[in-house]
């Protein structure tokens, strides 16, 4: 599915997937678990982590607290 987003955009989206697939794997949460924790499915963890989706600023948060890692962490 083609995206109509500058490629810029679609490389942050990455690099803030990666970040949180690194800080889930950290805490040893597996997607599901974090999914579960977050009260979403463990799919919107995966496409989150593959760039595919953004996540919203609030589920960001919610990360980082399930992560116990900080925002900047996640989005710099």
């Amino acid at each position: 599915m083609p995206s109509d987003q500058p490629t810029w955009v679609l490389s942050r989206r990455q690099a803030i997937g990666d970040r949180v697939r690194a800080a889930r794997e950290h805490s040893n949460l597996s997607q599901f678990r974090l999914g579960e924790i977050l009260g979403v499915d463990h799919k919107t963890i995966h496409r989150i982590e593959y760039g595919v989706s953004d996540p919203s600023p609030g589920l960001l948060l919610q990360i980082t607290r399930a992560a116990d890692v900080p925002l900047a962490n996640l989005v710099r």
